[in-house]
């Protein structure tokens, strides 16, 4: 009995003796990304608003009560349409006085005159004396003088009442009123806004570090973002000499060759520069967070097909906003890991988690 006890307690301990066996750790989420097709480094794309290139803001020339408004928002004019017209009774009130005033002065101008012409008889017989005879001449001219000055008036008058009538300056489409019937306006003040649907361009801020691949009258490519299947023709019309103090930007205005009807003011396009110079095997566009550096070389992760990370030096080439072109090193439809490379390790299971390609 003795030795069957002692063989159960030789056999425990030679089981808590051995080793316990090592498990793998689960393979820790790693974020990302399929290298896609090579892109193009000079191909910059930017985004941009529809805007036209002539907008005028309209008022009266006088002030007055607007009485009627013959348009709407959205309305297409042509030039010299009734817009809106004010109330016209103090304007033909000013035209009668107008007219009285030079049918005042055309009387007095007649009297001077004939006193004139009888003031020579007298001096011609000696009656008067040659200083008399100046004093009429000199009020004949003062009355020539305030004749041509009440006519001139009067034409001021009939000018005025013209200004109640708010016409069109230009063909195009309403985009903006700001009066309505019934109310006062002041000499200048914005009436309506008149957008020249016949000069369409796209404003588009380009970053200072693209402006080298912005050349004046350069041939762009534009797409609306309502209709991505048509492009535009555009033609970079002008630069803005100095960048926005709040964005770092330099505005940039393309006029758009070939407009058609479903190019809308306000609609978002994007404008693809040098859309004709696409350089060839300029690389493989990547995060700048996948690129690390190891012992002064390039390293970016790749995830096998057995999911493990494995580092590979690469060739960097141009960084930019939207990334670093990779040179050489890569193959397109290989995932790289894009996130938290610093904390990888040489054949370490990763669990990817796909992120689309820039």
């Amino acid at each position: 009995m003795k030795i069957k006890y002692l063989g159960y307690i030789l056999l425990m301990l030679l089981m808590g003796c051995e080793q316990p066996q090592q498990t793998e750790p689960p393979p820790r989420p790693a974020l990302v990304m399929v290298v896609g097709v090579q892109a193009a480094a000079s191909n910059m794309s930017l985004v941009g608003e529809v805007r036209p290139r002539y907008e005028s803001s309209q008022g009266f020339r006088i002030d007055g009560k607007i009485i009627e408004r013959k348009v709407d928002v959205g309305a297409m004019v042509r030039k010299g349409q009734l817009i809106a017209r004010l109330d016209p009774a103090d304007t033909d009130l000013n035209v009668s006085a107008a007219q009285a005033d030079v049918r005042a002065a055309e009387a007095s101008r007649t009297l001077a005159a004939a006193e004139l012409a009888r003031y020579r008889q007298l001096f011609a017989k000696k009656f008067v004396s040659a200083s008399a005879l100046d004093i009429k001449a000199a009020e004949l001219k003062t009355a020539n003088a305030k004749l041509a000055q009440a006519k001139a008036q009067a034409h001021v008058s009939v000018n005025r009442t013209q200004y109640t009538h708010l016409t069109a300056d230009r063909d195009g489409v309403v985009t903006m009123i700001r009066a309505e019937p019934g109310q006062v306006v002041t000499a200048g003040g914005v009436v309506v806004q008149i957008a020249d649907t016949n000069a369409i361009e796209v404003l588009a801020a380009v970053p200072e570090s693209h402006m080298a691949e912005v050349q004046l009258n350069a041939t762009v490519a534009v797409r609306l973002w309502s209709a991505p299947q048509k492009t535009y023709s555009g033609l970079i019309r002008e630069i803005s000499p100095s960048a926005e103090s709040a964005t770092r930007a330099f505005n940039v205005r393309i006029a758009i060759q070939d407009a058609d009807s479903a190019v809308k003011l306000g609609m978002t396009a994007r404008i693809k520069f040098n859309p004709q110079d696409v350089m060839e095997d300029a690389g493989f566009l990547i995060p700048s967070t996948a690129l690390t550096e190891v012992n002064g070389k390039k390293m970016v992760w790749i995830i096998d097909t057995n999911n493990k990370a494995q580092p590979r030096e690469v060739v960097a080439g141009q960084f930019g906003e939207l990334g670093i072109l990779i040179a050489s090193g890569l193959q397109a439809g290989e995932k790289i890991a894009i996130a938290g490379v610093h904390t990888l390790i040489k054949g370490q299971p990763v669990k990817p988690v796909v992120e689309a390609a820039p």
